[in-house]
């Protein structure tokens, strides 16, 4: 991408890196459950959803937690034997301690997948481990390539209540296998699996785990309602391909919320088709909360929305973010054909050290699928607002390309303070085909965001959308 680093930045940013992953495995280690038993082997406090009535471990089904035997099997049979119990009060299935190889499995409703503190769920490295599965409906292809996609490592479509959690459990992607070959050019026709996708979905929750090193996307629900994604700790090397942490996608009533992320591209991407396909599905992301949550993405975005945005996205709250050497804090990307829209965006309580930009809007984020898009559809940009935001060591805080004849509109910016990079662009506003109001912003905006006559704070909502005010329910595994 854009940009570039000096070695002694790059240094710098690697310590700060190993120093910021001790400090929140160690913070998240400690949320929202409590180990009670020896060993780690039961009485286990949790939050979740639902409790579960039954409950059985791993190794019942034969798994070995050696690190080497493959468990794609275990699992499968595993979650099969469960599910005709799942209709009586919820099972649960308990991966202890180990390191627990496995290829790609499905989940199934009234279900929850808890992995223990200690153990690892080991994604498989063998392509034959991942079925090959059509694409996304909304999509028409592959992000990698056109053609199909291997399935996620873990997987879930039409489900009801479906629970992902732990004590801090990892999943580790061991995604250096698919990095290379993606790097390479080895995935013509095929695109690499993601870690997390559940699909078509209502009542999903992912929450106290840990996952590492994902072959691309790491978490990634699509048409789904009612969704929380708490306490989650994502890491990836700061320049492997594609490893967005979470990824709303077309979703309705999400919450995310006090989630660490690492990345090589962005900590968040807010999705809802692409071009003609997402256009045709017409599915929206809205109402969409996402409050304490700390990235660092030195080549991307903290906070994306788009570029797949066709179905449109609205109604998105943000809030108490905390951004370190993070290339820019909320990113709008869409282009001449995407259609949709991307409007009533609310954010506010940003803190951000050693950023490239602040805001960047780009209406030319050019990559379509292989043919058919309709260069006659234009997105709709409308209504974004920014607020109560402190930023240092700030190389530019704008970015803002509208599209020429269809500019992006009605952008709010209020009591906003960047404090400069000791060598800042010359040009410090970039804007064209933009329009909004500004005030109580430092350094002063472009002429495209006049300081309003009167003080002004930016809009922010007060009502809640429907998921913030979920209880969970105290469980034990």
């Amino acid at each position: 991408m854009e940009f570039s680093m000096k070695p002694s930045t790059l240094k710098m940013i690697r310590t700060s890196f190993c120093i910021l992953v001790v400090l929140a495995i160690s913070s998240f280690s400690t949320m929202e459950s409590r180990d009670l038993g020896s060993k780690g082997q039961a009485n286990i406090e949790y939050m979740a959803l639902n409790c579960r009535k039954h409950s059985a471990v791993l190794t019942e089904f034969g798994a070995v937690g050696d690190g080497k035997t493959s468990n794609t099997k275990a699992f499968k049979e595993a979650i099969t034997k469960l599910a005709p119990k799942a209709a009586d009060g919820g099972v649960q299935l308990i991966v202890p301690p180990g390191k627990w190889l496995t290829g790609s499995f499905n989940l199934t409703s009234h279900f929850t997948l808890f992995i223990q503190k200690g153990a690892t769920i080991l994604a498989s490295q063998d392509e034959s481990e991942y079925p090959v599965v059509a694409p996304l409906p909304s999509y028409g292809q592959g992000r990698d390539a056109a053609g199909p996609t291997f399935a996620s490592l873990i997987s879930g479509t039409n489900l009801t209540d479906v629970v992902i959690t732990g004590n801090n459990g990892t999943i580790n992607g061991q995604g250096k296998y698919w990095w290379v070959k993606y790097r390479s050019g080895g995935f013509k026709s095929i695109t690499r699996p993601y870690t997390i996708e559940i699909i078509s979905s209502k009542d999903v929750q992912i929450s106290n785990i840990t996952i590492i090193d994902s072959p691309a996307w790491n978490i990634h629900p699509v048409y789904c309602n009612n969704v929380i994604v708490k306490g989650v700790t994502i890491l990836a090397p700061i320049d492997s391909p594609n490893t967005d942490g979470i990824n709303p996608d077309s979703c309705t009533n999400t919450l995310i919320e006090d989630c660490y992320v690492v990345s090589g591209d962005d900590c968040i991407a807010v999705k809802s088709g692409w071009d003609q396909f997402g256009i045709k599905v017409g599915m929206p992301t809205q109402q969409l909360s996402i409050r304490r949550l700390t990235c660092i993405s030195p080549d991307s975005a903290g906070i994306a929305l788009g570029s797949e945005m066709s179905g449109g996205i609205k109604d998105v709250r943000i809030e108490d973010i905390t951004l370190l050497q993070t290339q820019s804090a909320i990113r709008i990307k869409t282009a001449v054909g995407r259609g949709g829209y991307v409007k009533d965006i609310f954010t506010r309580r940003f803190t951000m050290k050693t950023m490239k930009y602040i805001f960047w809007m780009s209406g030319a984020y050019n990559q379509h699928p292989v043919s058919g898009f309709n260069p006659k559809a234009m997105p709709q940009i409308t209504n974004i607002n920014y607020r109560d935001m402190t930023a240092d060591n700030v190389t530019q805080p704008a970015r803002l390309d509208g599209l020429k004849n269809d500019p992006f509109t009605k952008i709010c910016m209020s009591n906003i303070k960047i404090a400069l990079a000791p060598e800042p662009k010359k040009l410090l506003w970039n804007c064209t085909d933009i329009s909004g109001v500004s005030s109580k912003v430092t350094p002063k905006p472009c002429s495209l965001l006049p300081e309003n006559g009167a003080p002004v704070d930016c809009a922010f909502p007060v009502d809640k959308i429907p998921i913030e005010s979920v209880v969970l329910n105290k469980c034990s595994a």
